[in-house]
């Protein structure tokens, strides 16, 4: 790429945008203009995909309206969106999420990933005592409680 063109793309990049990936419910709030008026409106739903890198990457939202499904796809970095809020971690095994568009109710579901809604930041020092201390359920688990508590001992 030529190095102007790399400029001009590093200089439209957002650097404040939240860390999500599909599966989570996110709320975009962007700028809609009518006539001589602007106004924000949100529209929320879950992320089936992200696609694309740089200054053209977008991401799919998908939620259903009045029974209606309605997707719609925002560029990432577009100076129309105003804030991106996630609202819930989705726990998904995959990176696209088109079999959603043939589900309905409750098979649509999905289940909620652990973690901080907000930003996440480093795991702090305490976190490994924690893990060791929380019940197992297998004994996988079990033995590596183990180990991490022998070697916080040593």
């Amino acid at each position: 790429m030529h190095p102007t063109v790399s400029a001009i793309h590093h200089a439209n990049l957002k650097t404040d945008l939240p860390e999500f990936r599909a599966g989570d419910t996110v709320s975009v709030d962007f700028r809609v203009i009518e006539g001589s008026k602007e106004r924000i409106q949100t529209f929320t739903g879950v992320v089936i995909q992200r696609r694309g890198a740089g200054i053209s990457e977008t991401f799919t939202v998908r939620k259903i309206s009045n029974n209606i499904p309605v997707e719609r796809i925002f560029p990432l970095n577009s100076p129309r969106i105003a804030a991106i809020k996630v609202n819930r971690l989705g726990k998904v095994r995959r990176a696209r999420l088109f079999y959603m568009r043939g589900l309905q109710g409750k098979a649509a579901r999905i289940k909620e990933r652990e973690g901080k809604v907000s930003e996440t930041a480093a795991p702090s020092a305490e976190a490994p005592a924690a893990v060791a201390a929380a019940p197992k359920s297998s004994k996988v688990k079990s033995a590596k409680a183990a180990k991490a508590k022998a070697e916080a001992a040593a």
